[in-house]
């Protein structure tokens, strides 16, 4: 497990997956991050890539040939080396070479930085083409943050904040048997107080979000998101039909890149809301977030 710490937070972040398992508030004594129990998700913050969400069937194609791949892609379950290390500041690198030709006919360099701002997280994504030819990708986040944070909270006592991209109208979609479907433009997104029934039929996504702020009404502590010219985010919790409750975490998932569409023909190439990288070139791609 690597450290970072400064006067504000102190941040563990496992070397599998380059994934933050942990962030401790220093001045209020609140852990922020979701504890990875396998009673409702053993995850805590995987990085995604190189899809988000689930493909149709389970499969793709790329000049002719059929790929499959699992939901969210193989990132997450890869050991990263630590590239660099100070006492604010980390970053870990992937280097595929080869490991995964069977199911991805790209090769990559994947570097994830973790650097401390004050009372922030900051998260900075570098994707390098290591091939001679176009290379396609989604990459996305997907941190658990933990609610209640107080003892005398309950998760209706948080609500959720959007502020929308300026100059662009906000779309939500949704998901039928974890497949994208566009449901329309927003003509206002403000505040969405958390109810167990709001992910009984799965994630929110929207597209055209710049920040959103997990906060409770009691306590004012929360999170807060920062994540502008994303295309997406998707928000989500664990929904357990016996009893119509969620887990105790929420998901703020900033991402490049969705599931597949109904209407998806499989060709990677012209998958709905994926990158192209050009040969030799470097993806850059940065979120912040908040601890209050």
């Amino acid at each position: 497990m690597i450290t970072v710490e400064n006067e504000w937070l102190k941040v563990e972040i496992e070397s599998h997956g380059a994934e933050v398992r942990k962030v401790k508030h220093k001045k209020n004594g609140l852990d922020y991050m979701w504890t990875g129990d396998n009673k409702y998700w053993g995850r805590v913050s995987p990085v995604l890539f190189p899809i988000v969400g689930r493909l149709k069937d389970d499969q793709y194609q790329i000049h002719d040939q059929t790929y499959k791949m699992s939901q969210h892609g193989f990132l997450r379950d890869v050991e990263f080396h630590i590239l660099e290390q100070t006492a604010t500041n980390a970053a870990f690198m992937f280097e595929s070479a080869g490991r995964f030709s069977e199911v991805y006919p790209y090769e990559f360099k994947a570097i994830i930085r973790y650097m401390l701002k004050g009372d922030s997280l900051i998260v900075h994504w570098e994707i390098v083409n290591e091939n001679e030819k176009e290379m396609h990708f989604a990459i996305g986040a997907h941190p658990a943050f933990k609610i209640p944070l107080l003892e005398n909270e309950t998760i209706e006592d948080y609500q959720l904040h959007f502020t929308p991209a300026v100059g662009k109208n906000v779309i939500e979609y949704e998901l039928q048997n974890s497949l994208l479907k566009e449901k329309g433009s927003v003509n206002e997104i403000g505040t969405l107080p958390l109810t167990n029934s709001l992910f009984a039929c799965d994630a929110l996504v929207y597209s055209n979000i710049d920040k959103i702020t997990l906060v409770s009404k009691k306590s004012s502590h929360g999170v807060e998101v920062l994540f502008e010219d994303f295309p997406f985010v998707g928000i989500w919790s664990k929904y357990i039909p016996e009893d119509d409750s969620i887990a105790p975490f929420v998901c703020i998932e900033p991402w490049y890149g969705v599931a597949d569409t109904y209407d998806t023909t499989g060709n990677f190439s012209e998958k709905f809301g994926n990158n192209k990288l050009e040969p030799g070139n470097t993806f850059h791609a940065e979120y912040l977030i908040r601890f209050k």
